[in-house]
């Protein structure tokens, strides 16, 4: 039949040209790989990647071991899904600042849309995400976010904390709980134009949900569910999220409502009423109206709600434990603050005559590390990275653990060591390194409230309280092992504040 079919010319003329392009092909393929290289990585397994070949407890930490093999430029596979992981200060930054378009996308992951479902700040792309952020990050400056009014409102919610503190009278107890709910004061402040007491259900059932979603989220089993989402319903922890996340929208809804029901165009009193008189303002016809809808309200609202909370509430966790644990350092801040303020209320503008607490406060962030590998990143395009090709929607995490400790970039990355923000002179000084807010498009747009917050919560603690472990307990047994979740968190443990003389 083979032989029937070669005497056809015509047969013979369409055999020769399907070669050609066979062999165009290939010879095209070859070159194109090798003009394009894909970044290296471990051997992937069939079906499970390299899922065997890391700690999915630890993510950041296996991924920066990987990077010591594989470059700063790697990828890997979690399961059939691949992913670029980006390590080290000069690799992070070059990305992030320099091709900041490029990298400039949020990976969606399943988990990630059933929290917004699209909408909102943190995890949406596209011109909503733009005006969205553009919009909180306006009027959020409006409020004065890193500014006086920021900076009074801060102020009175460190008295309600330092009473809150008072009351155990040096005994040991776990602070957990009145730091998130004074963080999360100061959000709902600027949110909301409202306080909490500490004691109110509804307030303590809405800080405790987002801090239970934000510890699961970083679960093995919410991992697999990304990659796996029909698993979903199986999963308790993606049943408790969901349900954690409906109860917290139905409190906001709540809150927007009231504001709704009371709103004065003429009196912008936070931010859910610039949203709602921004919304008024845009005619129908203009293109940026469709963005001003509820769900982008909500979302918004929720997000800068659980991300104004978590993360100044756990790096001031994870300071007040470095002070029990590193009691020389401590007492070097305290003697500054001393000195320089005495008993007065501190205020923003002494930051730049206590270089050493301010040195403290920074090294905490990089020590803490709480955002290790940050939220993942998008390509938006093909693009050439440091001689690799990467695709365009190709999965990218910043490993932010890889910056805070760069050994090409600090001195002494896995010690607790304030040095690293001092010069010789003991002035502070500022580090490129010091990358905990991420960086580029997708920065933590409330960094300076967040430096506001930790400067003045942490110095009005140490002026009033000396922490030290419970009685009984030597420095060296308080554990530094982190709860991970998104954010890595300061185990629960006890501390004692007792009042300065």
């Amino acid at each position: 039949m083979l032989e029937d079919i070669f005497q056809s010319p015509t047969s013979v003329s369409l055999f020769g040209v399907f070669v050609a392009l066979l062999l165009l092909h290939l010879l095209y393929s070859s070159f194109s790989s090798q003009k394009r290289p894909e970044p290296l990585g471990p051997r992937p397994l069939p079906v499970f990647g390299n899922l065997f070949q890391v700690d999915l407890k630890r993510l950041d930490q296996s991924l920066f071991n990987l990077s010591k093999t594989y470059g700063p430029v790697f990828q890997v596979y979690f399961g059939p899904k691949k992913v670029v992981v980006l390590a080290g200060y000069r690799t992070v930054k070059e990305a992030l600042l320099n091709q900041a378009e490029e990298f400039g996308n949020r990976e969606i992951t399943p988990l990630f849309y059933d929290f917004n479902q699209g909408h909102g700040i943190v995890f949406s792309n596209g011109d909503s995400w733009k005006e969205m952020r553009r919009f909180a990050l306006t009027t959020l400056r409006d409020f004065g976010m890193g500014k006086k009014m920021s900076e009074e409102i801060i102020i009175e919610e460190c008295g309600y904390l330092i009473k809150e503190m008072e009351q155990y009278g040096g005994e040991a107890f776990n602070n957990t709980q009145a730091i998130n709910y004074a963080a999360s004061n100061v959000i709902s402040a600027l949110m909301f134009k409202k306080r909490f007491e500490y004691k109110d259900p509804v307030f303590q059932t809405m800080v405790e949900k987002d801090n239970e979603t934000i510890r699961l989220t970083g679960s093995v089993s919410i991992m697999i569910y990304n990659l796996c989402p029909w698993l979903g319903p199986f999963l308790k922890n993606w049943r408790d999220m969901m349900k954690n996340i409906e109860a917290n929208k139905a409190h906001l809804r709540k809150l927007i409502s009231d504001l709704k029901e009371t709103l004065d165009p003429e009196i912008c009193r936070c931010f859910v009423d610039a949203f709602l008189i921004q919304k008024k303002h845009l005619k129908d016809f203009d293109e940026k109206s469709s963005h001003y809808h509820d769900e982008n309200l909500l979302y918004s609202v929720m997000n800068l709600f659980a991300a104004g909370t978590d993360t100044t509430a756990t790096t001031l966790k994870w300071g007040l434990l470095y002070m029990a644990k590193f009691p020389h350092i401590q007492d070097r801040v305290q003697e500054e603050l001393s000195r320089v303020v005495g008993s007065r209320q501190i205020q923003t503008e002494d930051r730049k005559n206590l270089p050493y607490t301010d040195a403290v406060i920074h090294e905490t962030q990089r020590f803490a590390n709480i955002g290790p590998l940050a939220i993942p990143h998008k390509t938006t395009r093909n693009v050439t990275f440091q001689g690799y090709f990467i695709k365009k929607d190709t999965t990218v995490f910043p490993l932010l653990t890889s910056v805070l400790y760069d050994e090409n970039e600090w001195e002494s990355p896995h010690s607790f060591n304030p040095s690293h923000f001092l010069d010789d002179e003991g002035k502070f000084i500022r580090r490129d390194a010091f990358m905990p807010f991420s960086a580029g498009r997708r920065a933590c747009l409330g960094e300076s409230l967040a430096k506001m917050e930790l400067f003045l919560f942490f110095t009005s603690l140490l002026q009033r309280f000396h922490f030290t472990p419970p009685p009984g307990v030597p420095e060296d047994e308080l554990d530094l092992k982190p709860v991970v979740g998104m954010t890595l968190a300061p185990k629960p443990q006890q501390l004692c504040a007792v009042r300065r003389r």
